[in-house]
């Protein structure tokens, strides 16, 4: 910054100083039928269990003065500590310029009200905007989160509590999955306010989220929380899209807001910027990146949250379903 300083005051006897170019602000989109608006950029909450407290901490704080308003995290990302840093971080009146979100393994309505009140202590907050029960993975998983006793029930009776604002659910294996929870949902008289699923440039050619899922979600005015625009990292390594690419591609769907993972300052800047700039992408050039990804998109290569277990934390955690011990 010094140096900078110094060239400009260098050069202000040669010439008039110019106006500083003040950056476009992040876009803010609105959450489905919610009355909420979000930044259209949102900060994933499990890489910030990755990092040292301090660092998180930071990142967390500076993902918000730049304009970032949604924030994710989960009850089981990082045994906990994601959400115990993201509560130190959200002090000192962070917390009033977030919406925060966080999510719930539980399936049976004890898990999921004990696992919501330690959610709620570690985010140092006595009430969540929104709740998702995570990881619909499962083909019973419907018909057990809306069964007597089951996690639908705390859920509801925490908003009715005033523990919660808004409900929702997320899932990244099936789109089938995620219809037959809404269809659950339907026959047991509820609407859902959010639905967090996996959209990027290969979604579209293998079993695709964003074609049977979202046209169902957007007709419903139910908020769509896209994740994954990266595949995890794994479609940057088939080298037909750069990063700001899979980024944009994300934005230009009808999602409320879009969730990336950064674990540093150079991701979080540089996604940063792709939203600040952010151009709709038009039909040639969304035309032109589906070819290019058609191929390697088969089979689900580059999306394997959909074709392996690699992702399945509750898979691998079946206790965490039934109890809220990590």
């Amino acid at each position: 910054m010094t140096g900078i300083m110094a060239a400009m005051y260098a050069g202000a006897e040669r010439e008039p100083a110019q106006p500083q170019k003040i950056p476009s602000a992040i876009p803010r989109r609105p959450l489905g039928r919610t009355g909420v608006e979000v930044s259209a950029l949102g900060l994933g909450g499990f890489h910030i269990g990755t990092q040292s407290e301090r660092e998180s901490i930071r990142l967390i704080r500076t993902a918000i003065d730049a304009g970032i308003t949604f924030l994710d995290n989960c009850w089981d990302y990082n045994g906990g500590r994601s959400e115990t840093r993201m509560g130190k971080a959200l002090a000192g009146g962070y917390r009033n310029r977030v919406f925060l979100m966080t999510k719930i393994d539980g399936r049976t309505a004890p898990a999921a009200r004990e696992q919501l009140e330690q959610s709620l202590q570690r985010l140092g907050t006595d009430m969540i905007d929104l709740v998702q029960i995570h990881e619909v993975i499962r083909r019973t998983d419907p018909d057990r989160c809306f069964a007597r006793g089951g996690a639908m029930e705390a859920l509801v009776e925490a908003r009715d509590a005033g523990k919660l604002r808004f409900i929702g659910f997320t899932g990244h294996k099936d789109p089938d999955i995620h219809l037959a929870m809404l269809e659950a949902a339907q026959r047991h008289g509820f609407v859902f306010d959010t639905v967090q699923l996996p959209l990027n440039v290969m979604d579209a050619h293998y079993r695709s989220f964003e074609k049977k899922v979202v046209p169902l979600l957007v007709k419903n005015d139910i908020g769509v929380l896209g994740m994954k625009p990266l595949g995890g990292g794994h479609i940057l390594r088939s080298g037909v899209a750069t990063a700001a690419e899979c980024l944009r591609y994300a934005l230009s769907l009808p999602a409320s807001v879009v969730i990336c993972g950064m674990d540093n300052f150079r991701v979080l800047q540089k996604n940063i910027e792709t939203a600040r700039q952010f151009q709709p992408m038009s039909r040639e050039e969304r035309a032109a990146l589906l070819v290019r990804t058609e191929q390697p998109a088969r089979l689900g290569k580059y999306e394997r949250f959909k074709t392996s277990g690699e992702f399945d934390a509750t898979n691998t955690h079946p206790h965490w379903l039934e109890e809220a011990r990590l």
